[in-house]
Parts: C-alpha cells; structure tokens; sequence
C-alpha cells in the first residue's frame, strides 16, 4: 500500500544523544542494570513547557483537582465551557491538558463543554512515573466524578486508555483516536531502538513488565480491545507519523465492528491536532454520534 511507502516526519520525543551513548556503553557490561535503567525512563514522562497558543483554554477553564484512590495520585481537571454535553479529552504521553485545544475551541463553539486534564505525572498532576493501567483508573474516575460524556478524543497513548476504558466499562456513546499506538509489546521494542539498544532488549523489556504487572502486555493492543468495542469510532491516523506507524491506526480500524478510518498526508503525529480540517472532521463525527 502506499501508505507504507511515505517518508516519515522525526519523533517528536527525540532521544537524547548523550542517553542513547549511555546505553550503547552499558548494554555490553550489564543486561540487568540496562533492563532497570531503561524500564525507569520507559514510565517517566518528559514534562514539556505549554506553548502560547494553549494559553487561551488554560487560562480560562476552571481548574480542580481529582484523587484517584486506586492509583494514589491526585489528578489536575480542567473544566471548559459550560453544558450538558460533556467531551473528555486525553493527551498522549508528555502532553498536557491543553494540547487538543483546538478541538476543544470548536466543540464550545458547537455548544459541548469540555472537560480535560493531565495524566498521572503529567502537567500539574501528582506523580513521577506512570502508565496505561494508571491512565485507565483516572479515566474512570474522570467520569465517575465529572461524567457523563458523550463523546472523547484521545491522542497517541491517550487514544490507547480510552479504547481500553470502553472495554472495561461502557461509558462513551463514541470515539475518536488520533494517532493511537496499538501493540505495548511494538512500543517497547521502539522505545529500545531509540535508546540505541540491540533488538533483544527490547523483548527483555516485555518480560520485565509482564513480570512486575502479572499481565500479558499486548492484553491491552488496541486492536485487540477494539474487538470489545461496540460503538461508533474514528481512527485519525497521518501517513506520515514519525511516532507511531500509519499501520496501528489500520489494525485498530479493522478490528472494531462499527468503525470508520481518516487518513491524512503530511500532518505527522502533533501537528495534526492543529488542522483546522481535520478538528472540524472530529467534531461533526461527534455531533453526528453523540
């Protein structure tokens, strides 16, 4: 297909050289200790400066503060808007709450209220680590104490956690992801690559995790979950994605029986949350199924 043979944008969480030297060195005198120390950047997110143009929806939202019991972290919530019909919107990893803001602009324009927030050890939550199963308790505490929603928007991991939440629990009446990631166990061995790690380290990275969470990791796929998942979804994904492959989006589309796929061309993994088109596309889809 020629989805597979577009060039694609840079990461936009670039490794930095001096780290990737670092384990290019240490893999060749401990396995263990790379493994450890690997495992520890793998679920410690890179806090990120909010840029001036989400200044507009931070500064005006209502700002509360939410504690996840199950999870021992309290949660940073941004209220947007004012209505009956309520879009939860999650950031992706070493995102923010107002990273989908211009989503959240036209969704207020179209008379829906917004409600946002960042993820465990993210933002101005609690926190220094985290991961999928912790932003799938927040979810579901987010609608427990600010719910219902009608409709949500996740990109890249934040994609990933709402699929899951629907699984576990019927709380959405629809779904849009933007660029999700599907397979933890394909995420790892990127994570390991990018590290500058040889390939077997990245599956010494699966067992790690499957060890310490008592899980299979790739339970939680996209695409296999999206098999569970029995409402109206749209799987945004750019060919150009230099985070996570055109070819994640396609595999969660063809798992989910009520499903439609946009693919987009030159938008790679953030900047497509800025596309005026592309927003408007999201929220009709929403207006449309909610």
């Amino acid at each position: 297909m020629i989805f597979f043979e577009a060039d694609k944008f840079n990461s936009s969480l670039q490794v930095p050289k001096f780290v990737s030297l670092f384990f290019k060195i240490i893999q060749h005198i401990s396995s263990k200790l790379t493994i450890i120390l690997a495992s520890k950047i793998f679920v410690t997110p890179i806090k990120f400066k909010t840029p001036k143009r989400e200044l507009g929806m931070l500064n005006t939202s209502q700002k509360s503060k939410l504690f996840v019991s199950r999870i021992d972290k309290e949660i940073e919530v941004l209220s947007y808007g004012f209505s009956n019909k309520k879009v939860l919107l999650a950031h992706g990893w070493a995102g923010r709450s107002t990273q989908l803001f211009m989503i959240a602009n036209t969704l207020l324009e179209k008379g829906f209220m917004v409600i946002s927030f960042d993820m465990p050890a993210h933002g101005e939550s609690s926190g220094k680590k985290t991961n999928l199963l912790e932003y799938i308790e927040t979810i579901k505490a987010l609608h427990n104490n600010y719910g219902p929603f009608c409709a949500a928007v996740g990109h890249s991991f934040g994609g990933m956690a709402l699929m899951n939440t629907q699984k576990e629990e019927n709380i959405f009446n629809c779904l849009i992801t933007v660029g999700s990631g599907d397979k933890t166990s394909t995420i790892l061995n990127n994570f390991s690559n990018n590290l500058g790690l040889q390939n077997k380290f990245g599956k010494k990275l699966r067992t790690y995790f499957e060890q310490k969470w008592k899980q299979n990791v790739d339970d939680f796929a996209t695409s296999n979950v999206a098999k569970n998942v029995t409402i109206p979804v749209l799987i945004v994904h750019d060919v150009n994605d230099g985070d996570v492959d055109v070819s994640c989006g396609i595999n969660i589309r063809q798992n989910l029986s009520n499903g439609k796929l946009l693919i987009t061309k030159g938008l790679g993994h953030t900047k497509i949350l800025r596309n005026k088109k592309i927003t408007n596309r999201i929220v009709k889809f929403i207006i449309e199924n909610s």
